[in-house]
């Protein structure tokens, strides 16, 4: 680390050209990621409900259609006035657009042009599915449906791919709205921060390069990988927040430096062998969390994981290269611009003495303290018990958005158009079906509660497909029932039975983040266990650290499902009362984890710093709460904001992923670490710095130190 530090400060116009240069270049090349995402990665691929899927779509061909067409005629029409219209346009479509099947309510047989009506009779429809090689991508997908529109009716668009751009559409606003918010307050607050507006710019500037680097790491992922539309979003919010908390952390140390009388290079290089190898210890803790992420099945999940992979990284690099290298070139001019001498000075001291008396009212009376906080958090994160998951459907979409009104339409007016379970009956070595195995196994699905009916659809010597429509009126959780109660029905010698569809694939997924997520868990506790007593040398301060994370999940989790699930004020955020969505869990699990044993991590380093230097624990906690309750909070309030600004997205689940880091960021930042912390490590006294002997001798020998 020392020769690291000494080589970014003496060659440190080269290492800041070179740094900025080539996060420029690789960003600009990265924007070119928006149309290279992916809008699926929700199913588990080796779950019962991708099988059907695969062998529907190989025997079948596929069956989900990409565009919903809904005509309302107008001006006093009839569905068979606008009929030759719409059969017209479409066929000049299918001409232009190379297709896998359309279905048209005008064009279709009986069975097939009852699914293609409205209940009213008002409203028909035409599904059309895309041929694998249509050549239509994201990024012109959109440019398609303009072509379908009818004179004399008005024209809806919906199907999975629709909802899928749409999505993509969103995010991508969204990004650009977020960090045109984001940035601005958060350099006026920095400003606030620092006393002093050069200060406040270089974590701002370094938040900007993390952003357009975690863009190019995610392009280069495209080429191996499916990365999905989320993952730009999480990335961006991540390396935004996190290269400005670290940037704070090291401007902060700098001036500390120069203030003490080093001069500008000694000061940066001192910057560096501290604050900046607390970043570097922040940065893999946060990589060891998210790396949990990359077990599930689940393409999405994956991604999410690689985005904040990325967002960590870029965001840890930049703060090790490019900001020791500025702090070094601006010297004493990083106190430049501020608008009254000393006051950052003056701010770090009042600080100090807040805190300071603070930190000795909790200490004089640690139980109260501990324990009323403890049931109060416990209190909030009581609707957990009744958590449950769900899925990323359209509801997740703006109110006003086309695709969505166009899907609402589909799903209350047209109950029939997909709304079923697929079954599959395939034969297991050379045994041959015989068709009255079929209509058995439709027969019995028609007896299954939540069924209206059920009919074979394909039949061949070795598979018989049969489609089974839910009931009218039926929920998620009855669709989820009968795809149970499917499951249970028995196969025939010599099959398997299979149940696939689209709450069958929901369920599925649902199914693998549960059996996945103590994995993850295992991952991110055993990692930081590790990692944290390498930093501390203690065994005792690492499980606090965990208990403490997982205090402040079950708190953020709490009130999440009190606001989404149970639908307390969800009117206030615009958004539908949904089920917890299980790839967002994940996510939120990860970031609150990790961000908390970061936490963790700046507040006991120095309260260890002090024990070592033969301070008793008293002495010790508030040395550590004074030094660091500044920095805590603040850099929870800049990342608070950066994440209030995605919050405002238009789409549902990153409301919800706002929401979830805002509560945790409060909980965690202010509650837990500042007076829960200092009233447990008084509590328990000299056990805080406990190891055994054996251990004590692993630590001197590879303990990572501060």
């Amino acid at each position: 680390m020392t020769r690291w530090a000494q080589t970014v400060v003496s060659r440190k116009w080269w290492v800041l050209s070179l740094a900025v240069l080539i996060v420029l270049i690789s960003g600009v090349w990265g924007l070119g990621v928006f149309g290279k995402l992916s809008q699926g990665g929700f199913v588990d691929p080796g779950s019962d409900s991708a099988k059907v899927a695969a062998i529907v779509e190989e025997n079948l061909g596929p069956q989900t259609a990409d565009i919903i067409a809904i005509y309302t005629p107008t001006d006093g029409r009839s569905l068979d006035d606008i009929g030759p219209a719409v059969t017209a346009t479409v066929d000049e479509f299918t001409a232009n657009v190379p297709t896998a099947s359309v279905k048209s309510y005008w064009t279709a047989d009986a069975a097939t042009k009852a699914n293609l009506v409205s209940n009213d009779g008002t409203m028909g429809a035409v599904a059309i599915t895309l041929a694998p090689d249509s050549g239509v991508t994201s990024a012109t997908f959109s440019d398609l449906l303009p072509t379908l529109e009818v004179e004399g009716a008005q024209a809806q668009f919906a199907g999975n791919t629709v909802v899928g751009v749409a999505f993509n559409t969103t995010l991508e606003k969204d990004l650009i709205v977020a960090e045109a918010i984001a940035i601005p307050i958060t350099l006026v607050l920095l400003v606030f921060i620092f006393g002093g507006l050069v200060a406040a710019a270089v974590p701002v500037f370094v938040g900007v390069l993390s952003v357009l680097s975690a863009l190019a790491v995610l392009r280069v992922l495209t080429s191996v990988t499916e990365v999905s539309s989320f993952s730009i979003n999480v990335a961006s919010l991540l390396g935004l927040g996190l290269a400005i908390d670290y940037g704070l952390f090291v401007v902060g140390r700098y001036r500390e430096e120069l203030n003490s009388g080093s001069e500008p290079g000694a000061a940066a290089t001192r910057t560096v062998l501290t604050a900046g190898r607390t970043v570097m210890f922040s940065g893999l803790l946060l990589i060891c969390a998210f790396s949990g992420m990359l077990v599930f099945p689940q393409a999405v999940i994956r991604s999410l994981g690689f985005g904040a992979i990325a967002a960590v990284l870029s965001a840890a690099v930049l703060s090790l290269t490019a900001v020791p290298a500025l702090l070094a070139i601006l010297g004493h001019r990083i106190n430049s611009l501020t608008w009254r001498k000393g006051a950052a000075q003056r701010g770090e001291e009042r600080s100090r003495r807040f805190w300071g008396r603070v930190v000795t009212w909790v200490m004089k009376r640690p139980v109260a303290v501990s324990i009323t906080i403890v049931t109060l958090l416990l209190v909030l994160a009581s609707p957990l018990l009744g958590a449950r998951l769900g899925e990323l459907s359209y509801t997740a979409l703006p109110t006003d958005d086309p695709a969505r009104t166009a899907m609402d339409t589909l799903v209350n007016e047209f109950p029939q158009t997909g709304n079923g379970a697929t079954l599959i009956l395939q034969a297991e070595g050379d045994t041959v079906l015989n068709p009255a195995e079929g209509t058995a196994i439709a027969e019995a699905a028609s007896q299954v509660e939540g069924i209206a009916q059920a009919t074979v659809v394909a039949s061949t010597n070795s598979l018989i497909a049969i489609q089974a429509f839910y009931s009218e009126g039926s929920t998620p959780q009855s669709q989820s029932d009968a795809v149970t109660d499917l499951r249970e029905i028995p196969a025939p010698d010599g099959a398997e039975l299979l149940v696939g569809g689209g709450q069958a694939t929901v369920d599925d997924g649902n199914n693998a983040v549960l059996h996945w997520l103590p994995v993850m868990i295992l991952i991110m506790v055993g990692s930081t266990l590790i990692l944290l007593f390498l930093a501390f040398g203690s065994i005792v301060l690492p499980i606090k650290a965990v208990l403490m994370a997982a205090l402040s999940l079950a708190t953020t989790f709490g009130v999440l499902t009190f606001v989404f699930q149970e639908g307390h004020g969800v009117e206030l955020l615009g958004v539908s009362q949904t089920p917890l969505e299980a790839t967002f869990v994940v996510l939120i699990l990860a970031v609150v984890f990790g961000l908390s044993t970061d936490y963790e991590v700046f507040l006991m380093s120095r309260m260890v710093e002090a024990k070592n230097d033969g301070a008793t624990t008293e002495e010790a906690v508030k040395f550590g709460t004074e030094r660091t309750g500044r920095i805590v909070t603040a850099a929870a309030l800049l990342l608070i904001v950066v994440t209030g600004a995605f919050a405002m997205s238009g789409l549902g689940v990153m409301k919800f992923l706002g929401v979830g880091m805002i509560v945790a960021l409060i909980v965690d930042a202010t509650i837990i670490r500042m007076l829960l912390v200092p009233s447990l490590v008084k509590l328990m006294g000299e056990a805080n710095w406990w190891a055994p002997e054996w251990m004590k001798k692993i630590h001197a020998k590879v303990g990572i130190g501060h």
